[in-house]
């Protein structure tokens, strides 16, 4: 055991030193699933058309996603720009969701990619867009 300290330490470290990104990423696995499992339940068990249930997935997670984000990921516990930060947020998220819409479709009907799989790729994309955009526009501190 003693020979794996030295990377437990190392592996701890690295987390402190990166934990924003990493708190972003488990609300965002998170949203995720939430989006996930409705896009599947609504495609697949009930039948749903898949962009309208990736239109539904999206609503479903948005909130989850905001509040986690705000509080959580970014540690904005500051009530004074709720609105503005809202606001701004789901223009992020209705841009995110025409992109996805628009991916989805190229995706599925012209490349011939599973939905699941094209929801993956697509969200992945997002993600990194999204987490820039939020760390240095929505939930930027003051100065």
């Amino acid at each position: 055991f003693a020979t794996l300290q030295p990377m437990y330490a190392a592996t701890v470290e690295y987390a402190k030193k990166h934990q924003q990104v990493l708190r972003f990423l488990i609300t965002g696995g998170i949203a995720f699933s939430v989006n996930i499992t409705v896009l599947y339940c609504l495609t697949s068990i009930l039948g749903v058309y898949y962009l309208i249930s990736t239109v539904i997935a999206f609503l479903a997670s948005f909130s989850v996603s905001f509040l986690f984000q705000k509080f959580w990921t970014f540690q904005d516990a500051s009530k004074d720009n709720l609105h503005v930060q809202l606001s701004l947020y789901l223009t992020l998220q209705v841009m995110n969701l025409a992109l996805n819409t628009g991916l989805m479709y190229a995706f599925v009907e012209y490349l011939h990619i599973w939905y699941i799989f094209s929801q993956v790729i697509i969200a992945l994309g997002l993600a990194v867009i999204s987490f820039l955009v939020n760390k240095e526009y929505i939930f930027k501190r003051s100065s």
